[in-house]
């Protein structure tokens, strides 16, 4: 299969579709789940989409090591190939590595004026300028309405879109969408929400928010567990 052919089916297209077209630049889209469940994977296929279609994409962690954010690259990467039976695979993962910078922070005091700095590095350094920026790691717990107004700032002002994720637990609460904290409170500065949730088979998937459409569809998308590559959920019958 050619790189093009995968794009075109692959299962981030049916979230671009459930979204109205996609999260957008300028725009902030967050992932919730608890912890194991899956966020990385879900970013990584993410910026996978992007990096297969030539796009750079920044990724930056500030609650893991460097080695295993690049090893969720490499084995998410080597199983989608193996799984479309990718032509060309050593180009393609050549060309993905060219695309991507990955840069781990400090969780302690990260701002968005220290993501601004990390962009601005890369753009100054490496002439290099991300059409996507991963954000894992950041505190929402602890940040307010403004913060995410700073980081919409950045991702304006690169022309970019933002991706994030968020830690949330089995008791907290939730508002009458379902978004439960840290992200409930702040749902007004978010314009994509998507939670992810284990069933003992498969990660599904949930479309929360929708920029600020108010009928928001049903997302059919789920993670597989065992390769941790996403794929559209069919309807029984």
């Amino acid at each position: 299969m050619h790189r093009k052919e995968l794009n075109d089916r692959s299962p981030l297209r049916v979230l671009e579709q459930s979204m109205h077209g996609g999260l957008g630049l300028g725009k902030l889209g967050v992932v919730i789940a608890r912890h194991g469940v899956g966020k990385t994977a879900f970013l990584v296929g993410v910026a996978l989409d992007d990096l297969m279609r030539g796009k750079n994409v920044l990724h930056v962690t500030l609650d893991q090591p460097l080695e295993k954010v690049v090893a969720f690259y490499d084995d998410i990467f080597q199983d989608l190939a193996h799984s479309q039976e990718l032509e060309d695979v050593w180009q393609a993962r050549l060309d993905c590595e060219r695309n991507r910078r990955i840069q781990c922070s400090r969780a302690v005091n990260f701002s968005p004026a220290k993501l601004k700095e990390i962009v601005n590095f890369w753009k100054e350094t490496d002439n290099f300028e991300p059409t996507a920026i991963i954000l894992e790691g950041f505190p929402f717990a602890s940040s307010s309405d403004e913060d995410l107004a700073k980081l919409r700032e950045i991702a304006s002002e690169f022309h970019c879109e933002l991706w994030m994720s968020a830690v949330t637990t089995r008791s907290a609460e939730r508002n009458s969408r379902g978004v439960p904290e840290p992200i409930a409170r702040l749902e007004g500065s978010v314009d994509v929400i998507l939670t992810m949730a284990h069933d003992g088979n498969a990660v599904h998937v949930g479309l929360h928010k929708d920029h600020e459409n108010t009928d928001v569809s049903e997302l059919k998308l789920a993670l597989d567990p065992t390769t941790m590559l996403l794929m559209a959920e069919t309807t029984p019958g």
